[in-house]
């Protein structure tokens, strides 16, 4: 069995003069059952937003699956026109 495992990230898009204030939030963690699972939330900054949960087998699947939602958060100017920054 491997080792548990718990990352998150957390970013903010942010343009007030288009009235942009978006906010992501991305979690990969182990769970008690030794799933890896990836949770993200997402909304409008200060509101309960929406959320999706994943559960993958092994860790190199959830791995990969974080890589593609992160890679979608640093290609959002382009999408949106306001980059996401990572907030600590």
């Amino acid at each position: 069995m491997e080792r548990p495992y718990d990352q998150s990230w957390h970013w903010q898009a942010i343009d007030p003069s288009r009235n942009i204030a978006r906010n992501y939030h991305l979690w990969v963690a182990t769970d008690l059952f030794g799933w890896t699972t990836v949770e993200r939330r997402w909304g409008r900054i200060s509101t309960k937003g929406k959320g999706a949960t994943a559960s993958f087998a092994n860790r190199s699947d959830a791995e990969v699956a974080a890589k593609c939602i992160r890679q979608r958060r640093r290609s959002s100017l382009r999408r949106i026109g306001v980059v996401y920054n990572e907030i600590d």
